[in-house]
């Protein structure tokens, strides 16, 4: 059996010598000790350490000898190592090595710019199949409660259409009358030029009436109400209010996702009807102002020119943007994780996503009326 791992300091002409016996190995440290302090009366000595009566060292043995005589000749004016063996020098050597840097990949343009290309795809897709799923399960379960109506949450279907709809007329009003003013003051500097300014009418009223009136109602209840959607869905996921509800047996979809779908698809059209009123005026205002005409000619020039189908087209696409903002809101504050960083974060995904989706079905379905002639 080998002997246990000691250390002998021995005092000669030359010097301090370290003699090193047993075995030196993680087992046998472990029992007798591992070496840690430096002892005293070391400075200004020269040491130097024997290893011809060690009977084995391994790699563990090794690292804690080289610190520890790192600590010594901090305190010793020189340390020399007399031996040593191959195992202790291999370690040593291993570790005196400096660290290379790692060498970067390769540029590859095209091939990474595909890499991006498809990751954001992919993310893209998967967003797109998470959508298309909360649509499936918000369809259904309206369908559901429109079957038993005694399940529709009338308070909150209230509460939400006061906070969609009657604490937006302000703004939207207010917006609504300043598109007004512009596009007849727009129209009027073109059209004066070839004697046409009683068509500032027709641009203002068939403009305003297919286009800017839902248009703009749209995007100002995307960014009212989609985001607020997602910061109370969001900050009721991070209090764990809709696992309390699962665990009581509420589906979340109808206590959190139906009111506020339904009370949107109902009061928006109603802003739409009230946008569409306050752009008018503005235009009118602005044509009696800059151009001369009286309420009167405006008047008789809307009636005659502009069609009422142009104000059915334009309300034909409230549904559908009230569907896409409550959607998207919520959809969003159900994805969100834990914190408020991710709170906010959904709450601006909300936003943009409801305005872009709310841009591209009001393309799609002008292109559908111009195919259709409507």
């Amino acid at each position: 059996m080998a002997s246990p791992p000691t250390t002998e300091w021995r005092e000669t002409d030359t010097g301090i010598r370290l003699v090193l016996e047993g075995e030196w190995t993680t087992a046998a440290l472990d029992r007798a000790g591992w070496p840690e302090a430096v002892p005293d009366g070391l400075a200004g000595q020269d040491v130097t350490v024997e290893f011809h009566e060690l009977d084995g060292i391994d790699s563990n043995a090794s690292l804690c000898l080289r610190k520890w005589f790192a600590d010594i000749e901090q305190e010793a004016a020189s340390l020399t190592l007399s031996n040593p063996p191959v195992h202790f020098e291999k370690v040593c050597r291993v570790l005196d090595q400096p660290m290379e840097e790692p060498e970067a990949p390769p540029r590859r343009p095209l091939t990474d710019w595909l890499a991006r290309l498809g990751q954001a795809t992919f993310k893209a897709g998967k967003i797109g199949l998470d959508m298309l799923t909360i649509l499936g399960q918000l369809t259904v379960k309206i369908a559901t409660v429109l079957i038993r109506p005694r399940e529709i949450r009338i308070t909150s279907v209230v509460h939400h259409m006061y906070a969609a709809g009657v604490a937006a007329l302000p703004i939207v009003g207010l917006l609504s009358f300043l598109i007004g003013v512009v596009t007849a003051y727009q129209g009027a500097d073109q059209l004066v030029r070839f004697g046409a300014e009683i068509l500032t009418v027709n641009v203002v009223g068939i403009g305003v009436l297919r286009e800017m009136g839902p248009l703009i109602a749209a995007i100002v209840v995307a960014g009212r109400s989609a985001s607020a959607f997602a910061a109370q869905i969001g900050t009721m996921k991070i209090n764990e209010e809709i696992d309390a509800l699962r665990v009581i047996g509420l589906d979340p979809i109808i206590v959190l996702v139906v009111p506020r779908t339904l009370a949107l698809v109902i009061v928006f059209p109603f802003l739409v009807v009230y946008a569409d009123a306050l752009a008018i005026l503005g235009g009118a205002i602005m044509a009696t102002t800059a151009l001369d005409i009286s309420f009167g000619q405006f008047s008789s020039q809307f009636q005659a020119e502009v069609p009422l189908q142009n104000f059915w087209v334009g309300l034909s696409k409230a549904p559908l943007f009230a569907s896409a903002i409550a959607g998207i809101g919520c959809y969003q504050g159900l994805q969100a994780g834990q914190g408020a960083a991710a709170v906010g974060e959904k709450t601006t995904a909300a936003v943009v996503q409801a305005i872009f989706l709310v841009i591209v079905i009001d393309a799609l379905m002008s292109i559908v009326f111009s195919v259709l002639g409507v």
